[in-house]
This record gives structure tokens, sequence and C-alpha cells, in this order.
């Protein structure tokens, strides 16, 4: 991953988080997991999934793969993990490029309002501008509109449509 521009952050957090606690955005690190597994089990119930045991495995361990796509940064206040992003690269076929994409993106509900995201969003963009990727896409439910409210600040809303296709037998 590329390194994060510690200026940057200050930078950040001075424009945005004036009124709360430090914020540090760094890359997610092993000694994280059981902070990282309270965010991601936040994430999930959010959008009502329920996490197994094999999937948090799969998941972390993609994280901890320095040759696996998904990489994870993390926003620590008081030695505390308090939001996290994952990304990746994701080939753009017409643009003959990668972009960024999105996968997660969470803050805990105590530190929600305080910047956390933004800040997560101002590396996001400043991992992409350095990677070359042009832009970052993710998607979010219509209903999450506290998260909206942050993305419709920093990012325009496509008209694209989102479909998911089951790839299990269908029974006859």
């Amino acid at each position: 991953m590329a390194a994060l521009n510690m200026v940057a952050v200050i930078e950040s957090y001075n424009e945005h988080n004036k009124l709360s606690p430090m914020t540090l955005i760094r890359e997610l690190k092993e000694a994280d997991f059981e902070q990282w597994l309270e965010l991601y089990q936040v994430y999930a119930e959010h959008y009502r999934v329920a996490l197994t045991e094999t999937g948090i495995q799969t998941t972390w361990g993609w994280l901890m793969d320095s040759s696996h796509p998904l990489q994870g940064l993390v926003a620590v206040q008081e030695a505390a993990l308090v939001g996290m992003a994952h990304f990746r690269a994701m080939p753009s076929p017409l643009r003959g490029q990668n972009i960024g994409f999105l996968d997660d993106l969470v803050v805990l509900p105590s530190a929600r309002g305080g910047g956390v995201g933004q800040l997560l969003l101002d590396e996001l963009q400043r991992i992409g501008l350095q990677e070359g990727w042009g832009l970052f896409r993710w998607i979010t439910r219509d209903n999450n509109y506290r998260a909206r409210r942050l993305y419709d600040k920093v990012a325009s809303k496509s008209d694209w449509n989102v479909y998911e296709m089951s790839c299990h037998i269908q029974p006859d």
C-alpha cells in the first residue's frame, strides 16, 4: 500500500475534526484484529449480514496478505480503532486503467459526526491520486442517510443501478 501522508492527515484533522480527539489514519495491522472485528461486526449489523467464522478469517487473511488486492485503513483515537475502510484497485475496461473501489466504510456510532469518515475518505482520495486511479467508486444502501450526507459532499452520485445475480443452483 502507498505510504500514508501524515501531513495530509494532520491537515485534514485541523480542517475537519477540530472538536474531536486527534484522529490518526493508518494501515490496518496484524495487532488490530480484535478491534477490527468489533468494527466489522458493527458494519455487518448495520447491513443485517450474519458474519461467519470462515468469512471473518478469509477477509482478515486477505487484508493481511500484501499480495491480495484488498487493503485496509483504520482511524485511531487514543489507541482505539473508531473507523475502518476496506478498498482495492478495480479494473475499468472502458477507461483502460484501474480505479479505486471502496468495499466497506464504518465509523463507530460513538465517533460519528466528528470527521472520522471524512478523514478516511480524504486518505482514500490521496491514495487514489498516488496510484493514478482517477476515481473511487462505492455503493451504499439508499436508506443510509447519514453516510449519504457525507458522500454527497465529497462525491457525485452516479446514475448507475446495481444488480446482484445469485450464482447458486436454482431448483427446477
